[in-house]
Parts: C-alpha cells; sequence; structure tokens
C-alpha cells in the first residue's frame, strides 16, 4: 500500500499538532451493515420493482460502489470505512487503495444498536447486544487464515464498537466481547479505532447526565487496556463542548473524534465539525451526512475548507449552494432552510 495520511496526521497529533491540517477526516461508507438495502440512499423518482411504491427506490450496490470509489478518487479524505464485502472487493479484488494515501478501515463488529433495518425496533426498545459478523482475518486478508508474515491485501484497521446501556447483564456482556476483540487485535496486529456511542434505551439516568455517564465509562474500559491494545482514536457523538473538552483534557495521548449522526441541513454538518475541532476533537466521521448530501464530493469539500479554517460553517453552505446551481443539481432544501441548525447537540447517535 502506498504512504498513508492518517499515519503522518497520528504521528504529529501525538507530537502535540493541533495544526488544521492535521485534522482526520474520514468517509462512512459502512451503512450496508446498518441499515441494509436503503444504505446506499434513494434513488429518485418511481420504483420500477412496484415493492416500495410509498418510498420510491434505493440505490443499488453497484451504485454504492460507485459512489465509494468517486470518495477514494477524489482523494481528501484519510480513511474510507466499509462493510468487509465491500472492502474484498474494492481493496481486495480492485486493489483501489495500493497507491492511495486512504486509508481502508472495517467495521469489525455490529452491535444490535445498528441494526436500522425498516421495520425493526432494536435501535430503540432493546439495550444494545454485541456481535460480530466480520473477523479481523477477513477484514485483513479476505479470507480465514494464519498470518504467517503474508501482507495485508485488505485493511489492518477496523472500527470497533460499544454502547453502554446502564442496564448490567447486557454492558457486562459488551465488556467481555470488547476484551477478547482488543486481545485478539493485539496479537494479529490489527489497529481498530473505539466507537462508544450513547445509550441507546434509557439509562435511567437525568439527561444532563449521559454525557458524564459515556465520558467514565470510556476512561473507566481504556484504564485496564495496555498501549499494545487500545485503540488509535476515539469515535464518539458529540454531547456538547464542556463533555468533550473534559474528555480531551483528560489524556493529551488520546485522540478523540466525533460521529456525524443523522444527515440534517447542511449548515448542521458543517457547524458540528467546526465546533468539534474547536473543543478538542481531531477526527470526524461522517456517514449519512455525506452520503445522503446532494453532492458528496462537494459536501466533502466544503467539509475539509471548514476544517481547515478556510470558510466559516454559515459561508460554507452558501458556496455549498452556488455550486449545486452550477451543476445543475436540484437542492433538497431552499438555501435559507439549509442555513438553519435543527440537530439537538446531545442526540447523535
Amino acid at each position: 500500500m502506498g504512504i498513508k495520511r492518517l499515519d503522518h496526521k497520528l504521528a504529529n497529533i501525538l507530537s502535540g499538532s493541533t495544526a488544521p491540517g492535521d485534522f482526520i477526516l474520514a468517509d462512512a461508507k459502512d451503512g450496508d451493515m446498518a441499515f441494509g438495502l436503503t444504505a446506499p440512499g434513494p434513488q429518485g423518482g418511481s420504483c420500477r420493482h412496484g415493492y416500495n411504491e410509498s418510498e420510491g427506490c434505493w440505490k443499488t450496490l453497484p451504485q454504492y460502489r460507485e459512489q465509494i470509489r468517486a470518495v477514494i478518487a477524489q482523494d481528501i479524505v484519510d480513511i474510507v470505512l466499509l462493510s468487509a464485502s465491500n472492502l474484498e472487493q474494492l481493496a481486495i479484488s480492485e486493489k483501489l487503495f495500493e497507491s492511495s494515501a486512504i486509508t481502508p478501515a472495517a467495521r469489525a463488529n455490529d452491535t444490535s444498536d445498528v441494526w436500522a433495518v425498516r421495520g425493526g425496533k432494536y435501535p430503540t426498545e432493546h439495550p444494545s447486544r454485541s456481535f460480530r459478523s466480520a473477523t479481523i482475518d477477513h477484514i485483513k486478508y479476505g479470507c480465514l487464515t494464519e498470518d504467517h508474515g503474508r501482507p495485508v491485501t485488505g485493511a489492518d484497521l477496523g472500527l470497533y464498537s460499544i454502547t453502554f446501556t446502564n442496564h448490567i447483564d447486557w454492558d457486562y456482556k459488551a465488556l467481555q466481547d470488547f476484551q477478547d476483540f482488543h486481545i485478539e487485535a493485539e496479537r494479529k496486529r490489527f489497529r481498530y479505532f473505539l466507537e462508544v456511542f450513547n445509550p441507546n434505551v434509557n439509562p435511567g439516568i437525568p439527561a444532563q447526565k449521559v454525557a458524564a455517564f459515556l465520558n467514565d465509562h470510556i476512561i473507566r474500559t481504556l484504564a485496564g487496556v495496555t498501549a499494545a491494545g487500545r485503540p488509535i482514536f476515539l469515535k464518539i457523538p458529540y454531547n456538547g463542548p464542556g463533555p468533550l473538552e473534559e474528555l480531551c483534557a483528560y489524556d493529551p495521548n488520546m485522540i478523540v473524534g466525533i460521529l456525524g449522526g443523522s444527515a440534517g441541513t447542511t449548515l448542521d454538518a458543517f457547524q458540528l465539525i467546526h465546533d468539534a475541532r474547536t473543543h478538542g476533537a481531531r477526527v470526524a466521521l461522517f456517514g449519512r451526512k455525506i452520503n445522503l448530501s446532494e453532492c458528496p464530493l462537494a459536501f466533502i469539500t466544503f467539509l475539509r475548507h471548514v476544517v481547515d479554517g478556510e470558510i466559516a460553517p454559515l459561508e460554507a453552505v452558501k458556496a455549498y449552494h452556488a455550486v449545486l446551481r452550477q451543476s445543475g443539481i436540484r437542492p433538497q432544501r431552499p438555501l435559507q432552510q439549509d442555513l438553519q441548525l435543527t440537530a439537538n447537540k446531545t442526540s447523535y447517535r
């Protein structure tokens, strides 16, 4: 594989850099492990299959992969996160990352709170339960194998997710499974970043305590993990400036990143990444915000401009709409509506 920007940026951040150019931007294209068939986004128009007439049609897997190829070719993001099956196709079969500065990664587990299938109630009515579809060997090599120094053909980086719910049985099981994973990852020389969600069900504590609950669980969990088995960075909800600053200040060697959550308005996305960087985050991983935008490549470009301090969030929304007009792309919302903040900053998951 070619030289990766991610490795340079991680080294710079751990050396104390707060330069905007060292901020890590990731595109989450692993939605098929959460949303299933609807992950690529709406096709537009009526559905020729006669099945989804009330919803419209959805883009296909080949179209989804074409979107991913375009992001890789654009070469702005630092990480592209994929399902194991899409990683096999794009990294192992097509070798798209071999000469790219982008690092491929795969979702290493798929807990029940991301089973966002149509008609399902797993994310909102049941405490999160741990589960792993992919294996580390399948992510690294595309098959089960004994590692005898063979070169990695897939990815040596994965996302591991955990959701604490304040339900002892499920949190205990989640921690047991995380322990199994990080021990295996250390043994197999597999890097990972750790995603920790807010509780997906009522945790039985006041809403204003959820951020503290999350922060304490992160520190408590990782306190028992030595350097060889620790994540290279965190991916968490943005619960506001205070909780983020508290977590970032606690351990300067722990790199904290934020997740994007639901699509929202364009200003929701640009303001979120601006605020997160301002208050200590060094990574942002956006999925639906990018994938469901009118023009994902332009959207990514402006995310980078906002992070680099080249343009303010409000002006970035206006400039993004100008690109849509010039490209003949109809915006999902009028400009004035897209200039509104709609997301509750404590609700990102």
